[in-house]
């Protein structure tokens, strides 16, 4: 160990990072207090959970709490932690660098809220920066530490927020650090003590540690438990901000469920069903989880065995009283009171969210429309949970005007058509392509409703919901289904009434014509029984959600074959007619064979299942040339 200072420099990302806190942010300043407060919180519930597992710990007796001090005479600000401290290369990895990715998006999402006029402070929390944003306020920082390791000597890092910091050994007895700002001269009101109080107030009241202020005897922070008060104590907006104190999301939640259990575990929980999918990528809180604790004691900050995969967007508190403290967070997720917690957790979500959809459907709206795809995956991940998920599941269908439109299972079969006993739905891409499925033709003529299934994992959800309600659901490109005797046939549009069908013999020879063209791209080409407007449609053999294996494989980008199918052509078709003189006039035409290349790929492309649509470009062209001649 050397007492001389060794000499540090930036990586390129932050010392951007740097110059844009330092000259750019200036609005709301005292944000970085409360990043500061947040880092010692996590500090001293890191060391709350080390000093219950390590029993050479460093100050084993000390009191967890943070202290903010003041000093007028130096003009400096100092926050300090009794937490579980740095070694020399966890402040290097904490205070030396940061994720690339991080800065890079920092920078990115500053410049279009500036360019927006928008808020820009609640960025630095998402992007997990907070500690640079010290640099708002100061002419330098000092941050002294001692790590809880009992074998670990004191450090201290130093930074006036140029490109440069520096690190040596230091003297320090006890475990903890000590943040020292030397404050910027237009920075000095955050030397005052009712300042800093009410930026605790405002920003760190759910802390559960005390912060004490200018040497005040009394915490300046409420340190209330949140979750373990009762519901009617608390208000709308003490929800929302413990939430956002939580999570470092800005968003408010789309729901929160706060509920106690006294049999057969006594247990607390607040949970939160964030604004959108997406907040997990920005706020700090970049893994699935809830927050673990036992008697007020965090356990674990990102417990994923307390609900199943499909319900990993919640975030929130879980606090029993029959978890031992002294429990590792290995052998958490075999303990008995996780297996009960992760039940009745489960089941109280679910029951909400079915409450919600009969009682404030569009709220409900809002939360499907932001997770249907956790929420899809578990029928086919948790099948015991199907009878609970399926009636959550919505989809848009041939009756709404729009994809905003959309039905339940159990609405769809409570209007079913006359006579009809399966559920039919149809794959796409969107819901325009969907809407414009030639499959849908049978359907629309006898007036039956077929479910919309575009989202991009709904071959997931079929792969475990295959019957609802005593209802099967069928493709509505299967090959063997009869709508005969189903609804009530719509009478023919009086201005394009449908043309007559080929003749037999006209038709085998246009038949065999497709058949020898495209060969073992499909299985075979027959007349179709149920197509009206469109001249062609590819149907499956094989029925089960199985066959849509391959649009699961391309979804996860592993590797796939398209299906092998069976052509269906309309004898009544306008272009079949064509086609059938063209053969009569020239059968060596080579346009006849661009044009049943052309429709068989149509059909590829209005099943989504075309691997490469740029390809028709050239053989379009040559049909248009033709076209136009």
């Amino acid at each position: 160990m050397t007492n001389t200072p060794e000499q540090f420099t930036f990586k390129a990302e932050i010392q951007q990072l740097l110059n844009i806190l330092i000259h750019s942010l200036y609005t709301e300043r005292e944000i970085f207090l409360r990043e500061l407060v947040s880092n010692a919180s996590d500090a001293l519930n890191r060391a709350q959970f080390a000093l219950l597992t390590d029993p050479n710990a460093r100050d084993a007796d000390a009191e967890l709490y943070i202290e903010i001090a003041p000093d007028d005479e130096a003009g400096t600000l100092t926050i300090s932690d009794t937490g579980i401290g740095m070694t020399r290369a966890e402040l290097v990895e904490n205070l030396g660098t940061i994720a690339h990715s991080g800065a890079k998006g920092f920078v990115e999402a500053l410049k279009q809220r500036q360019a927006e006029g928008a808020n820009t402070t609640d960025l630095i929390g998402q992007f997990g920066v907070g500690f640079y944003s010290v640099f708002m306020v100061a002419d330098k920082v000092r941050v002294v530490t001692r790590s809880i390791n009992p074998d670990e000597p004191a450090w201290a890092w130093e930074s006036d927020g140029s490109d440069a910091y520096q690190i040596e050994a230091v003297e320090r007895e006890t475990r903890g650090t000590d943040i020292i700002i030397t404050l910027k001269e237009d920075a000095k009101d955050f030397l005052q003590s009712w300042t800093l109080n009410e930026i605790v107030r405002r920003h760190s009241d759910y802390i559960a540690f005390p912060i004490y202020v200018a040497g005040g005897e009394e915490p300046a922070n409420k340190q209330r438990a949140i979750w373990r008060q009762d519901p009617k104590e608390v208000t709308t907006e003490q929800y929302d901000d413990f939430y956002k104190m939580m999570t470092f999301d800005f968003e408010t939640p789309l729901h929160r469920v706060h509920m106690r259990g006294d049999s057969p575990i006594q247990f607390y929980a607040l949970l939160y069903i964030p604004a959108t999918a997406e907040r997990n990528m920005l706020s700090p809180r970049k893994e699935a989880g809830l927050k673990l604790y036992a008697r007020k004691v965090l356990i674990d900050e990102y417990n994923t065995d307390l609900l199943p995969d499909y319900l990993q967007f919640v975030q929130g508190v879980v606090d029993t009283e029959d978890l031992p403290l002294n429990v590792s967070r290995e052998s958490v997720q075999a303990n008995r009171v996780i297996l009960q917690l992760k039940k009745v957790l489960t089941n109280k979500v679910l029951t909400e969210l079915k409450r919600l959809l009969k009682s404030d459907r569009a709220q409900y709206m809002q939360i499907f429309d932001a997770f249907a795809r956790y929420l899809k995956q578990g029928v086919a991940v948790v099948p015991a949970d199907k009878d609970q998920l399926q009636d959550l599941y919505m989809f848009p269908s041939t009756r709404g005007a729009d994809a905003s439109e959309q039905v339940t299972l159990r609405e769809y079969v409570e209007r079913m058509a006359a006579n009809q006993t399966d559920i039919y739905y149809v794959l796409g891409d969107d819901h325009a392509s969907a809407a414009r499925s030639p499959h849908l033709d049978s359907f629309r003529k006898r007036g039956v409703e077929v479910l919309y299934m575009v989202d991009p994992v709904d071959p997931v959800l079929l792969m475990g919901l295959d019957e609802y309600d005593g209802h099967t659901l069928r493709a509505a490109d299967e090959a063997d289904i009869d709508l005969r005797g189903v609804g009530e046939e719509q009478p023919d549009d009086a201005d394009q009434p449908p043309a007559d069908p080929l003749e037999e013999g006209a038709f085998t020879t246009l038949r065999e014509r497709f058949a020898a063209v495209l060969g073992e791209r499909v299985l075979e080409v027959r007349e179709s029984q149920n197509l009206v407007g469109s001249p062609a449609r590819l149907v499956s053999k094989d029925g089960g959600a199985s066959r849509n294996l391959f649009r699961i494989n391309r979804l996860m980008e592993r590797d796939y074959e398209l299906p092998v199918k069976i052509l269906e052509l309309n004898p009544r078709h306008a272009l079949l007619h064509n086609l059938d003189r063209m053969l009569a006039g020239d059968a060596s035409n080579p346009l006849i064979d661009a044009v049943v290349e052309q429709v068989f790929e149509t059909a590829l492309l209005q099943d989504g299942i075309h691997p490469d649509p740029a390809a028709m470009a050239d053989r379009l062209y040559t049909l248009l040339q033709a076209a136009t001649k």
